[in-house]
């Protein structure tokens, strides 16, 4: 299996033995799950506000997606993890404004016991490449 790795640095560096995502065959894309560190200062942003953290990872998985050659337009499959089960409908309207919805991603969303940083919500995804 031939991969190429995907490194921007518009997008956190990985703070362990993993990368930002994979390219495998040439054809999908498997980006690393984005929590809300911003990539400029390494600092993790508003501790407390799901909805601002939803909007950071997002950013960040874009960096990591263009920085792969596609965009949410080509994302086939997402994963959420929250850290709190309550805080899915405000996760998800933040979400939507990232996904058409006629042809949105499947998706799997699970409450964790705890996320790096003590994050609130961490995203990862697949894409197809064109």
């Amino acid at each position: 299996m031939t991969h190429r790795v995907i490194h921007t640095d518009q997008a956190p560096a990985p703070v362990g033995p993993y990368n930002q995502a994979i390219v495998a065959q040439g054809a999908l894309l498997f980006a690393s799950g984005q929590i809300a560190l911003d990539a400029a200062t390494g600092t993790f942003i508003a501790p407390d506000d799901v909805e601002a953290q939803t909007h950071q990872v997002m950013a960040n998985l874009r960096s990591v997606l263009q920085a792969g050659g596609v965009d949410f337009a080509q994302v086939v499959k997402t994963t959420v993890f929250l850290a709190d089960m309550n805080d899915f409908a405000k996760v998800n309207r933040i979400y939507s404004q990232y996904f058409d919805e006629a042809t949105a991603p499947a998706r799997a969303t699970v409450e964790v016991a705890r996320l790096p940083k003590d994050a609130k919500v961490e995203i990862d995804c697949i894409a197809v490449i064109p």
